[in-house]
């Protein structure tokens, strides 16, 4: 029941008051992974950060008082963490005891997470087995296939990022989605070149914008696609006003970014994420951006 109150009454502060307040806290909790993935750039390869409890406990409350009311556990892997006794489950109810309406984990999926105690699930994946596998190493798709399975939870979803290696593959991660009673449905983003990942990144724009009417035909198909069509028609050509400060970040070093980290690293300009579109569609009232907001937020 607070999210419906909280949300109508977050959004007019911001839309008509210039309020810059998060609604998404993006936290994470360690950069240690067990894959090294091609696209990353946020894996430590030499000594992993592994936060404290306590440290966590304090980043949440802070992200709480910026008006922060869901937040996403990543990594890293973060089903790895711990801290003592302590494990991810401890930090789904420690934040939904400080007042968070909803937790989410975002998971390479190569441990289980069956008694998962996040409200969502998202699983990294960059393709069938082919392209996964490419970017993430050999058994990498059926540990996610295996684990996806096995989890029963009732709010899972796959989140594909689509850069040079496994863009021929969207049509069939669609479609996988789509016949997998595990996913609920499948987001898609394009892969954004932070520093040592330019390789991956799609530079031509007829390419983006070919893919990205394949994936609005998809859309118009009625296959479980996420993203919303005004929304990923903005993502085109990349040319619209950016309300990033939605979200704040908390880094594995600790680092605190009142926005997306992406403008501090000068990547805006190729931005390929797509909640970018899906922002400003909300903040231009395009109807069916408002209603897969709602799907996904209540």
């Amino acid at each position: 029941m607070q999210n419906i109150f909280y949300l109508p009454w977050w959004f007019v502060r911001a839309r008509f008051g210039g309020r810059k307040a998060p609604l998404q806290t993006v936290l994470f909790i360690s950069d240690q992974c067990n894959l090294h993935c091609k696209h990353c750039n946020v894996y430590s390869k030499t000594k992993a950060i592994i936060k404290s409890y306590d440290q966590i406990k304090e980043e949440l409350q802070y992200s709480y008082r910026l008006g922060s009311r869901f937040v996403d556990f990543e990594g890293g892997e973060p089903l790895i963490w711990k801290d003592g006794n302590y494990k991810l489950n401890d930090l789904c109810d420690l934040a939904k005891k400080i007042g968070f309406f909803s937790t989410t984990i975002t998971t390479n999926a190569q441990l289980p997470f069956k008694d998962s105690h996040a409200d969502s699930i998202w699983v990294s994946m960059d393709g069938t087995e082919h392209f996964h596998d490419e970017i993430r190493g050999t058994g990498a798709f059926s540990h996610l296939e295996k684990n996806i399975a096995e989890s029963g939870h009732p709010h899972l979803s796959v989140n594909m990022v689509i850069n040079n290696l496994n863009y021929r593959g969207v049509r069939q991660a669609v479609e996988f989605a789509a016949r997998n009673p595990g996913i609920q449905s499948i987001s898609l983003n394009f892969h954004t070149p932070y520093q040592g990942t330019e390789n991956l990144h799609i530079s031509d724009p007829n390419l983006r914008a070919q893919i990205i009417d394949e994936i609005i035909a998809l859309k118009k198909q009625k296959y479980p696609i996420m993203n919303s069509i005004s929304g990923l028609k903005l993502m085109k050509d990349n040319n619209f006003p950016k309300q990033c400060w939605v979200s704040n970040f908390i880094m594995p070093d600790g680092s605190r970014y009142t926005e997306c980290p992406g403008k501090t690293a000068g990547v805006c300009a190729d931005c390929g994420f797509c909640m970018a579109g899906e922002m400003h569609s909300v903040f231009t009232f395009k109807l069916d951006t408002i209603w897969a907001g709602l799907k996904l937020r209540m």
